[in-house]
């Protein structure tokens, strides 16, 4: 499950967690304050689970946040497509930005990508990857992508190189 906002919304792991065993859940790990937990459910219904956490931590803590959820395999399927060689970088150069849908590229046919070179992002499965070399914090592709021409109506968060893998590991039964 990644989430967008939650780490500093929430701020306190231990009520991060205890709404996410309210909800049912078994076998929660959160990871550093990334906004990110794993956890183990009954259901295999990554929407409806997103609905019932955003529900739940709306009622704990008073305001919306959106949150993605995305199961192992699908964790493990966007690590093993990156188009970038990941294990060449470091992981302030690489991230992932998941979203809620399939992104159609004609929301990008307007970026020329030859004028952020030498940075670079594709698109993958509900996800972006971005090569950002200077890291996030200088990245000007980064801000291009995050404009509303591109991202409106789509619930999204990134995550470094690092936490993309680290996901994938606490997520592997």
């Amino acid at each position: 499950m990644t989430g967008r906002g939650v780490s500093a919304a929430a701020g306190d792991y231990l009520l991060w967690c205890e709404v996410l065993a309210g909800l049912g859940h078994t076998g929660i790990a959160t990871h550093l304050q990334s906004g990110n937990a794993v956890f183990r459910s009954d259901s295999e219904d990554a929407d409806a689970l997103a609905a019932a956490l955003e529900q739940a931590l709306r009622e704990r803590f008073g305001f919306a946040v959106d949150c993605l959820v995305r199961d192992a395999a699908y964790l493990a399927a966007v690590a093993d497509a990156c188009p970038f060689p990941a294990a060449e970088l470091e992981g302030r150069q690489l991230h992932v930005t998941y979203v809620d849908r399939p992104l159609d590229p004609e929301r990008f046919a307007d970026l020329d990508a030859e004028a952020f070179l030498p940075e670079e992002f594709r698109l993958g499965d509900r996800c972006v990857y971005l090569y950002a070399p200077d890291g996030l914090g200088r990245s000007k592709l980064a801000v291009e992508l995050g404009r509303p021409r591109h991202v409106k109506g789509i619930v999204a968060t990134t995550r470094n190189w690092n936490t993309v893998a680290k996901l994938v590991e606490l997520t592997r039964d």
